[in-house]
C-alpha cells in the first residue's frame, strides 16, 4: 500500500487575529466614512445607509465612498495590505471616527 501526504488547501494562519474595535454608542457629531471595493452593489446600498444614518443621527458627517480611492477586491495579500494602509491613511487624514467597509449579504 502506497502512503501519500495531504496538505490542507486552507493553509496556516500567518496573521495574529485581534479583536474588533468597540462600537461607537452615538454617531451624532462623528465622521463616518464609506469604503467600497466594487463588490455587491455598494453604489446602491450606500445611499440608503447614508439616508438612514442621517435621519437617525442629524449631526453625523458622512464621507461617501467616492471620496476614497476605489479599492477593488483581490486575493493578493501584499496588495490587500497596501490597500488597507491607504484606506487607513486616507481615513485618518479626513478625521474619520467610524468606517463602514462592508455592507453585503
Amino acid at each position: 500500500m502506497e502512503k501519500i501526504s495531504v496538505v490542507s488547501p486552507v493553509g496556516i494562519e500567518v496573521v495574529t487575529r485581534r479583536g474588533i474595535s468597540p462600537r461607537v454608542a452615538d454617531l451624532n457629531g462623528k465622521t463616518v466614512a464609506e469604503v467600497w471595493n466594487g463588490v455587491f452593489k455598494g453604489d446602491q446600498t450606500f445611499p440608503v445607509i447614508r439616508r438612514v444614518l442621517t435621519q437617525r443621527f442629524p449631526s453625523i458627517q458622512i464621507i461617501p465612498y467616492t471620496a476614497f480611492p476605489h479599492m477593488p477586491g483581490g486575493d493578493n495579500p501584499r496588495e490587500q495590505r497596501e490597500r488597507a494602509r491607504l484606506v487607513a491613511k486616507t481615513a485618518q487624514e479626513k478625521g474619520v471616527h467610524v468606517l463602514i467597509s462592508g455592507n453585503g449579504a
